[in-house]
């Protein structure tokens, strides 16, 4: 029986979401509730559009002369239908198309499931808030600790990994935060980039439209120079720690 994917969207000609021009897929449905969420649209996953690895395929094939880059899935939570996304990639690799999962980590449990899913994933884009677990679990819901587990996994498995963080001032660039995903980045093997971006809140129009209050509406959106400073610590951090 044909595995299918509950789709929210796909963007043909992504450029923030991996190396070059990439065919974005977004998948619908997410565990986590992040404060300062820029897609609440994702969350929902009653909403479905069914779609199977060979109709996105089918989709991407149409523009792969733009997006050369490769696929990326992204959400919403890819790992939430990780029986889906094997078959995706893997249709994808089959047809020698580069293939980046972005991620926040937060459903690994180790089993077999990923050990098939990194035959077929050639870059995984992933999102580290902070390595505070009480922060972590307050901004989602969740806490940290199968997203670090997650990262070490990726590590041991030789999976090329870039580190994402949103800094929101006064609450992620907390300096002794900072300096432990620095020191905890360091000890991983196949870390390429370190993308550390300002909060904003332009998702406002979002919420409202879909009726969820959106908790950070009164917090300052985070300047260029303070998510440069933060990115600064993380990395002298880095340098001191690196094997």
């Amino acid at each position: 029986m044909e595995v299918l994917g509950n789709i929210h969207s796909i963007e043909t000609c992504g450029t923030v979401d991996g190396p070059g021009v990439r065919f974005v897929v977004f998948f619908q449905g997410c565990p986590l509730r992040c404060a300062y969420c820029h897609n609440p649209d994702t969350w929902s996953t009653n909403i479905a559009h069914n779609m199977s690895a060979s109709e996105i395929y089918d989709k991407y094939y149409g523009v792969k002369e733009f997006a050369k880059g490769g696929i990326t899935a992204t959400g919403g939570e890819p790992l939430l239908q990780i029986d889906f996304l094997i078959e995706l990639f893997k249709y994808f690799k089959k047809n020698n198309v580069h293939t980046a999962l972005d991620t926040s980590g937060a459903l690994f449990d180790g089993s077999e499931k990923y050990s098939e899913l990194i035959k077929y994933t050639d870059l995984v884009l992933l999102d580290i808030k902070t390595m505070n677990p009480t922060l972590h679990k307050k901004l989602t819901g969740f806490k940290n600790d199968k997203v670090l587990n997650f990262a070490n996994y990726l590590s041991e498995n030789n999976v090329p990994i870039w580190i994402r963080s949103v800094i929101i001032d006064g609450l992620t660039n907390k300096k002794e935060d900072l300096e432990n995903m620095g020191k905890f980045i360091a000890k991983l093997k196949t870390v390429q980039a370190l993308d550390v971006v300002p909060y904003h809140n332009m998702a406002i129009p979002k919420y409202e439209a879909l009726g969820i209050k959106y908790k950070f509406k009164i917090v300052p959106q985070t300047k260029e120079e303070t998510a440069k400073e933060a990115r600064n610590v993380i990395l002298n951090a880095y340098k001191e720690n690196k094997l």
